[in-house]
């Protein structure tokens, strides 16, 4: 991929995870500020950077699962992988305007 489909794809990335949700929350993980980052790299593989709201989240199978179909069907990937990480932890500061809002936070 060249420098601009990059960029594209990731942004289809991005956009393609606002549909993967937090079943016990009912919010979306880039508003929740799970995702720490997205890589890809020039041969279409993919590294998701995230985190959940705990240590022992329950949901961690089923946000994977989401992430994976999220990503299914974006032209140009080859292959991925999620990095689950816990520094710096995430805390509710993290969330979107969005995301407070739809906790009521806001």
């Amino acid at each position: 991929m060249d420098t601009t489909t990059l960029k594209d794809t990731q942004e289809q990335i991005h956009q393609s995870l606002y549909n993967v949700y937090d079943p016990e929350l009912g919010v979306n993980i880039i508003d929740l500020g799970l995702v720490y980052g997205i890589d890809l790299t020039p041969d279409g593989f993919v590294t998701i950077r995230m985190t959940l709201t705990t240590p022992g989240c329950p949901m961690q199978q089923s946000i994977s699962e989401g992430v994976g179909a999220a990503l299914q069907h974006i032209p140009g990937l080859t292959g991925g992988e999620i990095q689950l990480v816990w520094e710096p932890a995430w805390e509710p500061g993290r969330m979107t305007d969005e995301g407070r809002r739809q906790l009521g936070f806001a």
